[in-house]
């Protein structure tokens, strides 16, 4: 078995969680923890010509950077390109690539450089090679997303490759869905063709970026890529500080890992609590369902997103094409209603000329309960509460109000036990979640979501988003009540992306015409008009 070259790429795939801003101490102190690890090559960055936005040194990873740096004897360094800036319209730019790499091998610090390229760029990525060769650079090729790729394509791509001065064929699992298998029918379909060195780039989207490297090391692969703490895209790579321990007892030799545990927990360990990489279920169900990472990454970090709209969005990129990241198709995806439905039923019956109270989530309830419920049975508001909200005794409460497909099937027993009608669009619900309350009443009001729309029609409503405020709102309008009052909204900080929304949802209702005037009676940072209930 030949002897594993050891890459570290956490510079470089850990970027994506702090726009390739490293502190320059921690990259130096980096550089020779893991060295002192066994890894053979560091990869520092990407060398990139996206000027887009704020990213860090490691996202250039220029020649300046790297010379300001001290690098121990024997440690190789390299860093990453995406084949999709150096491929035109008409082919390969030369230009790019020279603008990349301006100087041969010689006047830089950099001994290795991979191209990452999705199937229909390899081909033509492939001619940055000769180039890349005659300027004294080792080149390596990651081909990524291979799991979703056909294996007479994998042949095709490995025939190609052939024809090259390659040093170092990859084979990423962008999604982190493959297991030993897939791994072993990946190297054997590589090998119908390429008799180069291959490595792999495993993501650990399912607990399996360890035992496949390891797998792949026992099969054929040569070269393999870790980064500390699995700091990486998505839900990250195998871990080096692990990968260390394993290539050691390959190599027969001893390695001193104590530098690299301490640079862990003096500074990658408030790294990771801070973003928050690794697998969990998401990530999990993202594999399962060959969804890229980058969605649950994006989702993750968005307050907007509950933990429902995270799996609902994961299973409806699933069933389309969610291998490729789009910012368009996450918002899309979490639209469940984009066709137009008309309801059954109008609130009229129901709303009409009465006040209503409409009780949400947040602490404001608890803090002032008996308030709440001395006004209601006092006042005899209509009672509206959001989802299966449990604050206010549920003997107060009239009806409920709910259209998040998944909180409903994951509050469908609590509603069962309240024994409350309930407002929801009942006509575009899948057929599964409508079986689990087909003991309920239902009011069905119909639901549409088009971009930039508001309109509150008599049996349903078109609105620009999904959320259940902004369906209440529609409700309590479009049955004319005199009033609706607003009961534990209490809102969230003004940097805070689901604050900002729903800032946009109450002002969009007030500059209608034909919205019902609202005013909160609990504590709120929205900006709304306020009152005390206790006033009341």
């Amino acid at each position: 078995m030949h002897l594993p070259i050891f890459l570290d790429c956490t510079l470089r795939d850990g970027g994506y969680y702090n726009s390739w801003d490293f502190d320059h101490s921690l990259v130096q102190d980096y550089i020779f923890a893991v060295k002192d690890a066994g890894v053979d090559v560091v990869e520092l960055g990407f060398r990139t010509l996206n000027k887009h936005g704020f990213k860090g040194a490691c996202a250039y990873t220029n020649d300046s950077f790297i010379q300001s740096l001290v690098i121990p004897n024997g440690l190789t360094l390299g860093v990453m390109i995406n084949a999709s800036e150096i491929i035109e319209e008409d082919g390969l730019s030369i230009a790019n690539l020279n603008q990349l790499f301006p100087t041969n091998s010689a006047k830089s610090n950099i001994s290795i450089i991979r191209i990452a390229s999705h199937t229909h760029e390899f081909i033509e990525a492939l001619k940055a090679v000769k180039i890349l060769k005659e300027k004294g650079f080792k080149v390596g090729f990651n081909l990524m997303q291979v799991s979703e790729c056909d294996p007479n394509e994998l042949i095709l791509l490995a025939k190609e490759a052939s024809k090259y001065r390659i040093d170092v064929l990859y084979f990423a699992d962008s999604l982190g869905n493959m297991n030993t298998k897939d791994v072993l029918t990946v190297i054997e379909l590589f090998r119908s063709h390429w008799k180069g060195k291959l490595g792999i780039h495993a993501h650990n989207n399912m607990g399996m970026a360890l035992s496949n490297s390891l797998f792949a090391l026992d099969n054929g692969i040569t070269w393999v890529d870790s980064t500390v703490t699995g700091m990486g895209r998505g839900a990250g790579n195998a871990n080096t500080e692990l990968l260390a321990i394993e290539i050691a007892e390959l190599r027969n030799t001893k390695v001193n890992i104590n530098p690299l545990i301490s640079l862990i927990s003096r500074e990658f360990k408030p790294l990771k609590d801070k973003y928050g990489w690794g697998t969990n279920p998401f990530y999990y169900l993202s594999g399962k369902n060959s969804v890229h990472p980058t969605y649950v990454q994006e989702m993750m970090s968005d307050s907007r997103y509950t933990d429902e709209d995270i799996i609902a969005v994961i299973e409806n990129l699933g069933s389309k094409d969610g291998k490729k990241y789009s910012r368009s198709s996450l918002l899309e995806a979490r639209n469940y209603y984009s066709k137009a439905s008309q309801g059954t039923w109008s609130p009229l019956e129901l709303f009409e000329e009465r006040e209503v109270i409409l009780i949400g989530s947040g602490p404001g309830i608890s803090s002032h309960k008996r308030a709440i419920e001395d006004y209601i049975k006092n006042s005899k508001p209509l009672v509206l509460a959001l989802n299966a909200q449990s604050s206010i005794d549920n003997d107060l409460i009239d009806v409920r109000i709910a259209c998040h497909p998944l909180r409903l099937k994951a509050d469908y027993e609590k509603l069962l036990n309240f024994s409350k009608p309930l407002i929801t669009p009942a006509s575009s619900l899948p057929k599964e979640v409508l079986d689990l309350m087909s003991s309920i009443e239902i009011f069905d009001y119909g639901l549409s979501v088009e971009t930039n729309q508001l309109k509150y029609e008599q049996t349903s409503c078109v609105l620009s988003n999904s959320i259940v405020i902004s369906y209440a709102l529609a409700v309590a309008s479009s049955g004319k009540a005199s009033r609706l009052l607003l009961a534990g909204f209490d809102g969230y900080s003004a940097d805070d992306p689901l604050r900002i929304e729903n800032d946009m949802i109450f002002k969009a209702h007030q500059d209608m015409d034909s919205a019902v005037k609202i005013l909160s009676v609990t504590p709120t940072l929205y900006n709304i008009n306020t009152t005390s209930i206790y006033a009341l």
